[in-house]
């Protein structure tokens, strides 16, 4: 069984934050956001997207996670399935 390891860095500069890396909510509070999962421990907001300290980019929360299994990154493909054509026409409800 391969060993399994997240490790946590900017997925834009790759830039890896500490224990004392601080981000600030728009309710004035200011914690590590990777210690609540991008949640805000003061006011609840959940913070879809994370800015990077070091490049100031944003990005969706959940990529600065990265898997390594057996020392190599597990890389997830996304998958988009276009949605369904749907002709509307208005005033008038399918």
């Amino acid at each position: 069984m391969s060993a399994r390891q997240v490790k946590i860095y900017c997925p834009k500069c790759t830039w890896m934050p500490v224990q004392s890396s601080r981000w600030q909510c728009s309710c004035g509070g200011s914690w590590n956001t990777f210690d609540t999962g991008g949640v805000c421990p003061r006011c609840s907001r959940v913070w879809e997207d994370t800015q990077c300290l070091a490049c100031h980019a944003w990005s969706p929360h959940s990529r600065w996670y990265h898997e390594f299994i057996g020392g190599f990154e597990k890389v997830e493909v996304e998958r988009s399935e276009p949605a369904p054509a749907r002709s509307v026409r208005p005033g008038r409800e399918d």
